[in-house]
């Protein structure tokens, strides 16, 4: 295929997608349009076989295929209403797949929706990538914080690992840190929250939180008493966790927050540079 005709393509499918309150479309008329189909009913044949497609993927069809109604101006300057779908990306691309992929325009879309699906699917994914980073981050603030107010009260580096590891049993159901360490295969020097998932992630921080406010307020000052306050507030999240059905014990470990910080890094260089790049053509 030209890079010419590509670009053309490409244009029109850009041109043709239609938004409403940040979610992305394509009226299948329009899409009749695009892939070279003159007969609505012809086309009508294919949205029904992407469909079936839909259904096989264990897909709602209501999902991607919305039936409308809309008015549509005639060559007498009168309207009258037409039948249309409203099509997601993914019914866009069931549709493609189902078409005569000889045709130029079949063949770009089929990719064209392909693609753009994909990077969907990444942008997700780096999305809560991130947002675990996040959630990281943060809750290293609320441990450093804690540990600031213990050591306050004349407790050491011991007692504030004390203190931390009675924590984490009490919001994995009496494992340990370093039982949930050798359950999810952690190496003994790395930190656990590096692989826990983004969940649990926030609900040490959550408990840190409510440690450090009663510290604060209250008259707390030996081991023995920030002990009993930060179990019963890691009990307490615990508790929030079951109610939704979550034990924090039987979460997957995820992956090394070292490694993702280093992927995307990565991937922002060479985002940067390619960016570069392209302005100096």
């Amino acid at each position: 295929m030209k890079k010419d005709l590509i670009l053309m393509l490409h244009n029109n499918f850009e041109n043709a997608s239609q938004n409403s309150e940040g979610v992305e479309f394509w009226f299948a008329r329009d899409l009749q349009i695009l892939l070279g189909y003159s007969q609505w009913r012809n086309f009508i044949l294919v949205i029904e076989k992407a469909k079936v497609a839909c259904l096989n993927a264990k897909q709602n069809i209501l999902d991607h295929f919305a039936e409308v109604s809309k008015m549509v101006e005639l060559g007498s300057g009168a309207k009258r209403p037409v039948d249309d779908i409203v099509l997601t990306r993914y019914a866009c691309y069931l549709i493609a797949q189902n078409g005569d992929s000889r045709k130029d325009e079949i063949a770009f879309a089929m990719n064209y929706f392909a693609i753009q699906t994909r990077k969907q699917e990444l942008l997700e994914q780096r999305i809560i990538e991130w947002e675990r980073i996040q959630a990281r981050e943060k809750l290293s603030n609320s441990e450093k914080e804690l540990s600031g107010l213990i050591f306050q009260k004349g407790i050491d580096s011991s007692g504030f690992g004390r203190i931390r590891s009675k924590g984490d049993q009490a919001l994995f159901g009496g494992r340990t840190t370093n039982d949930m360490k050798i359950k999810l295969g952690i190496p003994d020097s790395r930190p656990l929250a590096d692989f826990l998932p983004s969940i649990t992630i926030k609900a040490k921080d959550f408990a840190n939180e409510l440690t450090n406010v009663n510290i604060r307020k209250s008259d707390i000052n030996s081991e023995n008493d920030i002990t009993k306050e930060h179990v019963k507030n890691n009990s307490d999240v615990r508790g929030l966790l079951i109610k939704s059905g979550i034990k924090p014990e039987n979460l997957p470990v995820e992956d090394d927050i070292k490694k993702l910080e280093r992927k995307i890094k990565s991937s922002d260089k060479k985002l940067l540079k390619e960016m570069k790049n392209f302005k100096k053509k």
